[in-house]
């Protein structure tokens, strides 16, 4: 395999890796119905504010969030809505394994 071939594929599986969390995927999928603000997620997830931003922040550093300050508050959204629909597929295969087994 070529370099940079390796390199495109690397590139994707760290994509992958920062959606790799159960935590992770349930704000991809929150945030892919519109932007929240970490007080909301924090919220939702049931988590302190400080473990909510390390997710956060791995999704941001892979690309998959974008962040925005708004006053006192960060707003999280997608930076791309493939991103929920990544979701879709696996759910897709998720029902296709169930049906089969």
């Amino acid at each position: 395999m070529k370099h940079s071939v390796r390199a495109r594929y690397e590139a994707r599986a760290g994509v992958m890796k920062a959606m790799a969390h159960s935590t992770r995927l349930f704000i991809v999928d929150e945030l892919a119905a519109g932007p929240r603000c970490v007080c909301e997620l924090t919220e939702m997830i049931g988590d302190d504010i400080s473990t909510v931003s390390r997710h956060l922040a791995v999704l941001k550093n892979a690309g998959i969030v974008a962040d925005e300050k708004r006053g006192a508050q960060v707003f999280y959204s997608l930076r791309t809505k493939c991103a929920g629909k990544f979701l879709s597929c696996v759910e897709n295969v998720l029902n296709a394994g169930a049906k089969s087994a």
